[in-house]
């Protein structure tokens, strides 16, 4: 399969982008979607307590950094890289990658390229839109909009919002719902992905005796999520060869049951 680099991110901080970040990865590994991870808040990052095996805590300011991603994404055995770009990052991402030819190089088909980018019930978030629209032309962009802190976009209106959005002709968007407070902090104590958390499972296999309320919950918000994940086109297009492979084991197995 052609390599994919999975951006997310914002410019404005608070709006829940590491959470995303997070439930993408249990998404992809629910979907049995082999997927590496690069953490760049650096020195310490939140994405690496939680996917610890999986992740790489990064300065992509450095160029030797940008190497351990970049260099990387045609040879490693993992074609999927979700890159958690730390707050405040995003435009400056962007552009360093612009300048280095990574972008032009996704829309010539070298490998595929999606921005996940973050918003939250803010002006601000709005504008960060506008700002980064010169960037996302020939790539997939996704407006996730981030229920996690707020229980509504309080100063936006959809008419404002769609006004924004319009001018983003390849533009998607998903929602990501609330989470209810309690089962959130529940999980950040716990330090467990949410699929653990769900499984009541700790990170050495034993039991994690977590809340069924709580557990619940978690389990809803992800349900809610995937049906927000499954109808991205770029998620179609990484499952769709996995689908394929199931047809040729299923036919395969009919025609050794028949012979």
């Amino acid at each position: 399969m052609k390599p994919l680099l999975i951006l997310v991110g914002a410019d404005k901080g608070g709006v829940g982008k590491t959470t995303t970040s997070r439930a993408l990865l249990d998404f992809l590994a629910r979907k049995n979607v082999l997927a590496r991870a690069f953490d760049t808040e650096n020195p310490r990052g939140t994405l690496h307590r939680f996917y610890p095996a999986i992740t790489e805590i990064i300065d992509l300011g450095e160029v030797r950094d940008q190497m351990k991603l970049l260099d990387t994404m045609q040879s490693a055995a993992v074609k999927v890289s979700v890159v958690d770009l730390k707050a405040g990052s995003l435009s400056r991402a962007l552009d360093t990658f612009e300048k280095i030819g990574v972008l032009e190089a996704a829309r010539g088909g070298e490998f595929d390229l999606a921005l996940f980018h973050v918003v939250g019930p803010s002006i601000a978030s709005l504008d960060e839109m506008g700002e980064i629209a010169q960037y996302t032309k020939g790539i997939s962009y996704i407006v996730a909009r981030n229920f996690i802190n707020e229980t509504n976009f309080f100063e936006w209106d959809e008419k404002t919002f769609k006004k924004y959005f319009a001018g983003l002709s390849n533009a998607r968007e998903i929602e990501v719902p609330k989470l209810n407070e309690m089962a959130y902090e529940q999980v950040d104590l716990a330090g467990v992905t949410f699929s653990d958390f769900i499984n009541n499972r700790q990170p050495n296999g034993r039991s994690g005796d977590y809340s069924f309320v709580l557990r619940g919950y978690v389990r809803k918000w992800l349900s809610d999520l995937d049906a927000e994940f499954d109808k991205l086109d770029v998620v179609k297009a990484l499952l769709a060869p996995q689908a394929g492979a199931s047809a040729e084991e299923g036919a395969s197995t009919e025609e050794n049951g028949d012979a």
